[in-house]
Protein backbone atom coordinates (compact mmCIF):
# COMPACT_ATOMS: atom_id res chain seq x y z
CA UNK A 1 0.00 0.00 0.00
CA UNK A 2 1.24 3.48 -0.87
CA UNK A 3 2.35 5.94 1.76
CA UNK A 4 -0.43 8.33 2.76
CA UNK A 5 0.03 11.91 1.58
CA UNK A 6 -1.69 15.15 2.53
CA UNK A 7 -2.86 17.73 0.01
CA UNK A 8 -3.77 20.88 1.92
CA UNK A 9 -6.76 22.72 0.44
CA UNK A 10 -5.62 26.31 -0.10
CA UNK A 11 -9.17 27.44 -0.84
CA UNK A 12 -9.71 27.14 2.92
CA UNK A 13 -6.67 29.20 3.89
CA UNK A 14 -6.69 32.74 5.23
CA UNK A 15 -4.76 35.08 2.93
CA UNK A 16 -3.72 37.20 5.91
CA UNK A 17 -1.91 34.19 7.43
CA UNK A 18 -0.68 32.73 4.14
CA UNK A 19 3.06 32.94 4.82
CA UNK A 20 2.60 31.56 8.34
CA UNK A 21 0.46 28.75 6.91
CA UNK A 22 3.09 27.86 4.32
CA UNK A 23 5.77 27.86 7.02
CA UNK A 24 3.80 25.27 9.02
CA UNK A 25 3.15 23.14 5.94
CA UNK A 26 6.85 23.10 5.10
CA UNK A 27 7.79 22.21 8.67
CA UNK A 28 5.23 19.37 8.73
CA UNK A 29 6.30 18.19 5.26
CA UNK A 30 2.84 18.47 3.71
CA UNK A 31 3.20 16.76 0.35
CA UNK A 32 0.94 18.93 -1.84
CA UNK A 33 -0.96 22.20 -1.86
CA UNK A 34 -4.41 21.60 -3.33
CA UNK A 35 -5.47 24.43 -5.64
CA UNK A 36 -9.14 24.59 -6.65
CA UNK A 37 -9.30 26.47 -9.94
CA UNK A 38 -12.95 27.36 -10.67
CA UNK A 39 -14.35 29.33 -13.58
CA UNK A 40 -17.93 30.03 -12.46
CA UNK A 41 -19.18 28.01 -15.41
CA UNK A 42 -18.26 24.37 -14.86
CA UNK A 43 -19.01 24.86 -11.16
CA UNK A 44 -21.11 27.67 -9.60
CA UNK A 45 -18.21 29.47 -7.95
CA UNK A 46 -15.01 31.30 -8.78
CA UNK A 47 -11.82 29.87 -7.34
CA UNK A 48 -8.08 30.34 -7.23
CA UNK A 49 -6.65 31.80 -10.42
CA UNK A 50 -3.36 32.03 -12.26
CA UNK A 51 -2.06 35.06 -10.30
CA UNK A 52 -2.64 33.26 -7.01
CA UNK A 53 -0.80 30.20 -8.35
CA UNK A 54 2.11 32.34 -9.54
CA UNK A 55 2.35 34.06 -6.16
CA UNK A 56 2.23 30.77 -4.31
CA UNK A 57 5.14 29.47 -6.37
CA UNK A 58 7.22 32.38 -5.04
CA UNK A 59 6.43 31.43 -1.43
CA UNK A 60 7.17 27.70 -1.49
CA UNK A 61 8.54 24.77 -3.45
CA UNK A 62 5.80 22.40 -2.22
CA UNK A 63 4.30 20.81 -5.37
CA UNK A 64 0.80 21.86 -6.37
CA UNK A 65 -2.22 19.61 -6.72
CA UNK A 66 -4.09 21.56 -9.37
CA UNK A 67 -7.78 20.66 -9.43
CA UNK A 68 -9.19 22.21 -12.60
CA UNK A 69 -12.94 22.71 -12.23
CA UNK A 70 -13.15 24.56 -15.53
CA UNK A 71 -14.71 23.99 -18.92
CA UNK A 72 -12.46 22.80 -21.75
CA UNK A 73 -9.31 22.72 -19.61
CA UNK A 74 -7.14 21.55 -22.50
CA UNK A 75 -7.14 25.07 -23.98
CA UNK A 76 -6.19 26.78 -20.70
CA UNK A 77 -3.28 24.65 -19.50
CA UNK A 78 -0.55 27.07 -20.75
CA UNK A 79 -1.91 29.81 -18.46
CA UNK A 80 -1.20 27.86 -15.28
CA UNK A 81 2.56 27.32 -15.22
CA UNK A 82 2.39 23.56 -14.59
CA UNK A 83 5.56 21.99 -13.20
CA UNK A 84 6.78 18.40 -13.40
CA UNK A 85 6.23 17.69 -9.69
CA UNK A 86 2.57 18.78 -9.81
CA UNK A 87 -0.64 16.81 -10.03
CA UNK A 88 -3.13 18.16 -12.56
CA UNK A 89 -6.72 16.96 -12.33
CA UNK A 90 -9.44 17.50 -14.90
CA UNK A 91 -13.07 16.45 -14.60
CA UNK A 92 -14.61 13.77 -16.78
CA UNK A 93 -17.55 16.07 -17.58
CA UNK A 94 -15.47 19.19 -18.27
CA UNK A 95 -14.76 18.41 -21.92
CA UNK A 96 -16.17 16.30 -24.75
CA UNK A 97 -12.61 15.17 -25.52
CA UNK A 98 -11.36 13.72 -22.22
CA UNK A 99 -8.65 11.64 -23.87
CA UNK A 100 -7.36 14.62 -25.83
CA UNK A 101 -7.32 16.82 -22.74
CA UNK A 102 -5.25 14.22 -20.88
CA UNK A 103 -2.90 13.97 -23.85
CA UNK A 104 -2.36 17.73 -23.72
CA UNK A 105 -0.86 17.24 -20.25
CA UNK A 106 1.86 14.84 -21.41
CA UNK A 107 4.48 17.50 -22.35
CA UNK A 108 4.35 18.95 -18.83
CA UNK A 109 5.54 15.68 -17.27
CA UNK A 110 3.09 16.08 -14.37
CA UNK A 111 0.86 13.41 -12.88
CA UNK A 112 -2.45 13.25 -14.75
CA UNK A 113 -5.57 12.70 -12.63
CA UNK A 114 -9.22 12.41 -13.60
CA UNK A 115 -11.89 13.63 -11.15
CA UNK A 116 -15.25 11.95 -10.91
CA UNK A 117 -18.21 13.59 -9.20
CA UNK A 118 -20.45 11.78 -6.70
CA UNK A 119 -22.94 10.88 -9.46
CA UNK A 120 -20.35 9.92 -12.10
CA UNK A 121 -20.39 6.13 -12.60
CA UNK A 122 -17.09 4.41 -11.80
CA UNK A 123 -17.13 2.62 -15.16
CA UNK A 124 -16.88 5.92 -17.03
CA UNK A 125 -13.11 5.94 -16.49
CA UNK A 126 -12.49 2.56 -18.12
CA UNK A 127 -11.59 3.90 -21.56
CA UNK A 128 -9.03 6.38 -20.22
CA UNK A 129 -7.20 4.19 -17.70
CA UNK A 130 -4.14 4.18 -19.93
CA UNK A 131 -4.04 7.99 -19.91
CA UNK A 132 -4.14 8.67 -16.17
CA UNK A 133 -1.92 8.28 -13.13
CA UNK A 134 -4.71 8.73 -10.62
CA UNK A 135 -8.38 9.29 -9.87
CA UNK A 136 -9.69 12.08 -7.65
CA UNK A 137 -12.89 10.75 -6.11
CA UNK A 138 -15.06 13.71 -5.14
CA UNK A 139 -16.88 13.03 -1.88
CA UNK A 140 -18.99 16.20 -2.29
CA UNK A 141 -20.37 17.99 -5.31
CA UNK A 142 -17.59 20.38 -6.36
CA UNK A 143 -17.67 24.14 -6.01
CA UNK A 144 -17.76 25.07 -2.34
CA UNK A 145 -15.76 24.33 0.81
CA UNK A 146 -17.40 23.19 4.03
CA UNK A 147 -19.92 20.74 2.56
CA UNK A 148 -20.95 17.48 4.20
CA UNK A 149 -19.92 14.22 2.59
CA UNK A 150 -22.30 12.52 0.15
CA UNK A 151 -22.72 9.26 2.05
CA UNK A 152 -22.97 7.11 -1.08
CA UNK A 153 -19.40 8.08 -2.01
CA UNK A 154 -18.05 5.92 0.82
CA UNK A 155 -19.57 2.87 -0.92
CA UNK A 156 -18.35 4.25 -4.22
CA UNK A 157 -14.76 4.25 -2.92
CA UNK A 158 -15.07 0.52 -2.24
CA UNK A 159 -16.54 0.03 -5.71
CA UNK A 160 -13.71 1.99 -7.32
CA UNK A 161 -11.08 -0.02 -5.47
CA UNK A 162 -12.69 -3.27 -6.67
CA UNK A 163 -12.98 -1.93 -10.23
CA UNK A 164 -9.28 -1.03 -10.39
CA UNK A 165 -8.35 -4.45 -9.00
CA UNK A 166 -10.49 -6.18 -11.62
CA UNK A 167 -8.86 -4.07 -14.34
CA UNK A 168 -5.41 -4.95 -12.92
CA UNK A 169 -4.71 -1.25 -12.44
CA UNK A 170 -3.78 -1.04 -8.78
CA UNK A 171 -0.98 1.27 -9.97
CA UNK A 172 -3.52 4.07 -10.34
CA UNK A 173 -3.41 6.45 -7.36
CA UNK A 174 -6.64 7.20 -5.50
CA UNK A 175 -7.14 10.71 -4.14
CA UNK A 176 -10.19 11.66 -2.07
CA UNK A 177 -11.54 15.17 -1.79
CA UNK A 178 -14.39 16.70 0.21
CA UNK A 179 -15.22 16.63 3.95
CA UNK A 180 -12.26 14.35 4.67
CA UNK A 181 -12.40 14.16 8.45
CA UNK A 182 -10.02 11.92 10.38
CA UNK A 183 -12.77 9.30 10.54
CA UNK A 184 -13.60 9.49 6.84
CA UNK A 185 -9.90 9.46 6.02
CA UNK A 186 -9.32 6.25 7.97
CA UNK A 187 -12.28 4.57 6.21
CA UNK A 188 -11.09 5.71 2.79
CA UNK A 189 -7.55 4.56 3.52
CA UNK A 190 -8.94 1.04 3.85
CA UNK A 191 -10.44 1.50 0.36
CA UNK A 192 -7.03 2.21 -1.13
CA UNK A 193 -6.91 6.02 -0.93
CA UNK A 194 -3.42 7.43 -0.51
CA UNK A 195 -3.81 11.18 -1.15
CA UNK A 196 -6.16 13.03 1.18
CA UNK A 197 -7.34 16.58 0.51
CA UNK A 198 -7.38 18.27 3.92
CA UNK A 199 -9.60 21.31 4.33
CA UNK A 200 -12.02 22.75 6.88
CA UNK A 201 -12.85 19.29 8.25
CA UNK A 202 -9.29 18.57 9.35
CA UNK A 203 -6.53 21.20 9.16
CA UNK A 204 -8.34 24.52 8.64
CA UNK A 205 -10.84 24.08 11.49
CA UNK A 206 -8.72 26.22 13.79
CA UNK A 207 -6.23 29.09 13.63
CA UNK A 208 -2.76 28.80 12.14
CA UNK A 209 -1.09 28.31 15.52
CA UNK A 210 -2.71 24.87 15.77
CA UNK A 211 -2.25 23.74 12.15
CA UNK A 212 0.82 21.66 13.00
CA UNK A 213 -1.07 19.73 15.65
CA UNK A 214 -4.02 19.17 13.30
CA UNK A 215 -1.74 17.93 10.52
CA UNK A 216 -0.08 15.42 12.83
CA UNK A 217 -3.45 14.18 14.08
CA UNK A 218 -4.75 13.80 10.55
CA UNK A 219 -1.62 12.07 9.31
CA UNK A 220 -1.84 9.56 12.17
CA UNK A 221 -5.48 8.82 11.30
CA UNK A 222 -4.75 8.01 7.66
CA UNK A 223 -1.42 6.25 8.01
CA UNK A 224 -1.10 2.59 7.06
CA UNK A 225 -2.06 0.14 9.77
Amino acid sequence: MRKSQISASMMCSNLVDLQATIDVFEKEKVEYLHIDVMDGEFVPNFGLGVDYIRGLRELTSIPLDLHLMIKNPEYKLPWIGIQKEDIVTIHYESTFQVQRALDYLVPYGCKRFLAINPATPVGQIEEVLDYIDGVNLLMVNPGFAGQKIVQSTLRKAEKLQKFLQEMHREDIILEVDGNITKEHGATLRSCGASIFVAGTSSIFCTDVSHFGEKIREFRKAVEER
